[in-house]
């Protein structure tokens, strides 16, 4: 028996199915879905993570799949809105993130939606900085910031940007007290916004991905628009599975110099900071559970063919597909542990 035959098996009882099964499963995924994603940018990694999964999704299910790139506030808002499985959202960690930073807009995932299943990481959340920055690797900006330097850095605040920021914060305290205070951050929105606040002489480092900022430190020096990678936040057991190609026109053993343990942002005296950067769905909290068991089975079937997997690694995604439930508990103690992270950095 397949695994696939086994989890409707077990969505129907494992029994006869009965006319409350039947009904159970009378609900399904409308024809038209707006998935919408908590960025507003079509050219950065949520946006091309998301096209993947609905790309797969529609052709599989046989419905229309349109990606929405709304930002955060607004996907949340569209999301409470719509209990019919008409709008779900793909989203990342800093979906709970948000929450433990404060930030407006953002409630409690665990409590305020149904998580859904996970799809992939991004094993390329990065810091970048101009190519003709002074600065080349990240002892450079803590040794800029123990000297006194400004160090303006550009991130989305309450999120995967900001927790990383925070780290290299952390990192400059532990190598000179008080030195933190020069690494300072330059608020902004999506990634495009992030990029044109390097362009605009507004920030020295920016947060960006390798998928979205890559093909940026391919360019000339004197190009206004070039840059170069300066630190990767994945663990290194995440990015050693991505393509030895790498991305673009870099290889997978030229990123790995900028993660950890080659390029150290130290958390602690002897560990380095890490952080993977997962994405998943979202569904309104009163979204018929038949839904939710529809896109489980639809996604294990999915990822059984290994189609998607090609697709991901081709743009330098991890695979990691979790159905719903694991997918819950995992991203749980996922956010337990990085409370904790924010709660020591703040306080070290």
């Amino acid at each position: 028996m397949t695994f696939t035959r086994r989890l409707v098996l077990a969505a129907l009882g494992a029994t006869a199915l009965t006319a409350t099964s039947l009904t159970a499963f009378a609900q399904e995924l409308p024809r038209n879905v707006r998935l919408v994603i908590g960025s507003k940018s079509t050219g950065g990694d949520t946006y091309q993570n998301s096209a993947i999964v609905a790309d797969a999704l529609a052709d599989h299910l046989g419905i229309n799949i349109k990606v929405d790139a709304v930002g955060a506030t607004a996907a949340f808002k569209a999301l409470q809105r719509d209990r019919r499985g008409t709008t779900l959202m793909i989203f990342h960690d800093q979906s709970y993130l948000g929450k433990l930073y404060g930030r407006e807009g953002y409630q409690d995932p665990f409590s305020t939606y149904k998580i859904g299943p996970t799809v992939a990481i991004n094993p390329g959340n990065a810091y970048l900085v101009p190519k003709s920055s002074k600065y080349n690797t990240m002892q450079d900006i803590l040794a800029a910031a123990e000297a006194g330097e400004r160090v303006r850095v550009a991130i989305q605040p309450g999120g995967v940007s900001e927790i990383g920021f925070s780290a290299m914060k952390n990192a400059a305290k532990l190598r000179a007290p008080g030195s933190e205070e020069n690494i300072v951050a330059v608020n902004t929105g999506s990634q495009s916004d992030k990029n044109q606040a390097m362009w605009d002489n507004l920030a020295d480092v920016i947060n960006g991905s390798i998928q979205a900022n890559e093909q940026f430190t391919q360019l000339a020096e004197d190009d206004q628009k070039a840059m170069k990678f300066v630190w990767i936040t994945a663990r290194p057991a995440t990015l050693e599975q991505a393509p030895p190609q790498g991305m673009g026109n870099t290889t997978r053993d030229q990123l790995m110099k900028y993660a950890s343990p080659q390029t150290q942002v130290p958390l602690t005296g002897s560990e380095d900071f890490t952080f993977d950067k997962e994405f998943f769905f979202l569904f309104n909290p009163e979204m018929d559970d038949a839904i939710v068991e529809q896109i489980n089975i639809a996604l294990t079937e999915i990822f059984e063919k290994g189609e998607i997997q090609k697709r991901q690694k081709e743009s330098f995604f991890i695979p990691n597909f979790l159905p719903s439930d694991e997918a819950r508990k995992h991203l749980q103690d996922k956010r337990n542990t990085y409370q904790g992270v924010i709660k020591d950095i703040a306080t070290n």
